[in-house]
């Protein structure tokens, strides 16, 4: 499979966007007009250079306004085009890219389009070159792709075919599946974007908002079935205009942009069987049965500021590995490791963003597999050298700079925490367990602009699918929160787009230095028991404010004694049609991040969304009141 990326879909200047897409692994470019222009150098010297990159020009466009023009108009279309047939010989590649005229003096007709398009084939055959034209969702005349095939199919020269571009079809909600009926031969190039779905000008729209296939809400899937059924074997582009992009890493970019081909390239294949063997087969979409364990990274002294909260939420300090200076702290089905080795990934972590989650080790099927899937999504493996009777556990490295192992049953990976560890005897002053379960959601932090990559990297890697995304209110400004979940849920993440460093979120990334979990979420089966053995176990409890439940009172039927039970222990509560839920919270610590506890009742699947407002107010109050105490004992010192 070929994989193409339009120069205009990433920042940058033109040598260092060529650099980001080879290493990405794409196989060719299409050039913009803009991009040529902006660049000091000859035509010669940009195809040399972008051949020198190992890439090939799959396309130049874009070439504007040109069919059903009036004379004189029509006349010096012609020349601007055998202009542009110059720099195309130049520079080494043979297909431009014409687009459904918006001039306000083009003519409607298909015979007249056909006839235009006709004589600019035969102009580009003396040449060796190739004509495609495009149908423009905004176009004048022609804005649908069954026009344009008209159009190409009468012109009926070997030098011109159709370019389809998805985002042109479907947003103009046009069924792909008409497309199977146009010769694959026919076809001269395939452009690929996604979108999310917004009510807005076609234009503006396509301008501002496209996506990577499946970072949206379009069917680029079926479009991209339909294509191949026609016995299309050409490029698959991206043009992607988006301005997070444009102001983007063009590295991260070029990366999620070949990811995201790979992953609807694997989607295609599994639903459109006949075309399979065009597409070569990827370990399938990895199914989660759980979180292993958390790992935090920190020194000795935070390591024991931590352990007294683990401490006080009911956790036992179960065993010591056999090699590292590592602690195993359980409760139910949850492990949560401590990390104060000097040396390594941990140590690293520690020294970039202070103490702070810096490995998940997820329970999968087939941890080998989870690997190979990831990397032939671009993914990069991750090791790092073993002490005698340490298990080689296969990870990866994640987005947010942190690490992912895998464990599996199928191996003595099962058996890790018996290999690895030392049971320790429980101390003097272990603390109650408090019932905590197993961990519910793990809630990751990073800037709005990354949220897609993170999806992404998620979506096309596990067998998970992502939720409506939601604005949580904070008093600094809009959060932007996404859920990924597994299909039984086993495996639940919430993504937080921070847009204001005066956000909660935003200052979290900023003091951390962008590490990415913000705060663990762990279930119990009865949240009034838990909230008891929290506070007799000395846990110090998020205070929520008396006006909440107030207005709790006026939001929900609740009967007295629960309202008061829900007030006395800083429980928040939502409810839906399906189900109840219950949460409380630790006040922060370190650079911001805390630890929720929750239940959820009936079928009740959210995340308490209406609470999270409530639940910042209190958390900056508390940390503006914890501020103005030291300013004061400093002041009096």
């Amino acid at each position: 499979m070929k994989t193409s990326i339009a120069t205009v879909s990433i920042a940058g200047e033109l040598p260092e966007k060529l650099s980001a897409i080879a290493s990405a692994g794409f196989y060719g470019i299409e050039i913009f007009e803009q991009d040529f222009i902006a660049f000091d150098g000859r035509p010669r010297d940009v195809g040399e250079m972008v051949r020198d990159h190992g890439l090939e020009i799959t396309l130049f466009q874009p070439f504007r306004d040109f069919e059903g023009l009036p004379e004189p108009l029509r006349a010096r279309a012609f020349d601007r085009a055998e202009r542009k047939f110059d720099l195309m010989c130049e520079l080494g590649v043979d297909l431009i890219l014409v687009c459904s005229s918006v001039h306000p003096q083009a003519i409607g007709g298909i015979d007249r389009a056909a006839a235009d398009l006709r004589e600019l084939g035969e102009r580009a055959a003396r040449r060796g070159l190739r004509i495609g034209y495009e149908a423009l969702a905004w176009g004048r005349h022609v804005n649908d792709h069954r026009d344009a095939w008209e159009i190409v199919r009468r012109a009926d020269h070997p030098s011109v075919g159709i370019i389809l571009d998805s985002f042109h079809t479907l947003a103009r909600q046009i069924d792909p599946d008409t497309i199977r009926s146009i010769p694959g031969d026919r076809i001269a190039f395939v452009q690929l974007a996604d979108a999310p779905r917004i009510e807005m000008d076609l234009f503006y729209w396509s301008r501002h908002f496209r996506v990577m296939p499946g970072e949206g809400d379009l069917p680029v899937v079926d479009f991209t079935r339909a294509i191949m059924a026609t016995g299309y074997d050409g490029p698959l582009s991206l043009e992607i205009f988006n301005d997070q992009f444009r102001g983007g890493s063009p590295r991260a970019i070029a990366v999620d942009g070949h990811r995201s081909l790979l992953y609807l390239a694997d989607q295609v294949r599994l639903a459109e069987p006949a075309v399979s063997q065009s597409i070569p087969p990827m370990p399938p979409r990895v199914s989660v049965e759980g979180v292993e364990f958390i790992e935090f990274a920190a020194d000795d002294n935070e390591a024991a500021a931590l352990g007294r909260i683990l401490s006080t939420m009911g956790f036992q300090k179960a065993a010591r590995h056999i090699a590292r200076d590592v602690t195993l702290w359980r409760q139910g089905g949850i492990n949560i490791v401590i990390n104060t080795e000097l040396e390594g990934f941990a140590h690293s972590a520690y020294l970039t963003h202070g103490t702070s989650v810096c490995d998940i080790g997820l329970r999968v099927e087939d941890a080998n597999a989870t690997v190979e899937r990831a990397r032939a999504l671009g993914a990069m493996s991750f090791s790092q050298p073993r002490f005698e009777g340490e298990l080689d556990i296969p990870a990866i490295r994640g987005v947010g700079g942190g690490v992912m192992h895998f464990i599996d049953g199928n191996s003595e990976l099962a058996r890790v925490w018996d290999i690895e560890f030392q049971p320790l005897p429980a101390g003097p002053d272990a603390r109650a367990d408090a019932g905590l379960t197993r961990v519910d959601h793990i809630a990751q932090t990073m800037n709005y602009e990354e949220m897609l990559t993170w999806t992404l990297f998620y979506t096309s890697i596990f067998d998970v699918a992502k939720a409506p995304m939601v604005d949580v209110v904070d008093p600094g400004g809009l959060v932007r929160s996404q859920a990924i979940e597994s299909p039984d849920r086993t495996l639940r993440l919430t993504l937080n787009g921070a847009e204001s460093h005066r956000t909660l979120a935003g200052r979290f990334i900023a003091e951390s230095f962008g590490s990415s979990v913000q705060h663990l979420a762990f279930a119990c089966d009865d949240i009034f028991a838990t909230a008891e053995a929290l506070l007799k176990n000395g846990f110090e409890v998020l205070p929520i404010s008396p006006n909440y439940y107030d207005d709790l009172a006026s939001r929900f039927d609740l009967p007295g004694d629960l309202l008061g039970r829900l007030r006395a222990a800083n429980i928040l509560f939502d409810a839906d049609e399906r189900g109840q839920f219950f949460q409380l919270y630790s006040r922060t610590y370190g650079d911001g991040m805390f630890f929720e506890i929750l239940e959820r009742r009936g079928g009740y699947q959210g995340y308490g969304a209406a609470n999270a407002p409530h639940r910042i107010a209190a958390q900056k109050r508390l940390l503006r009141n914890t501020t103005q105490t030291r300013w004061s004992q400093q002041t009096r010192a």
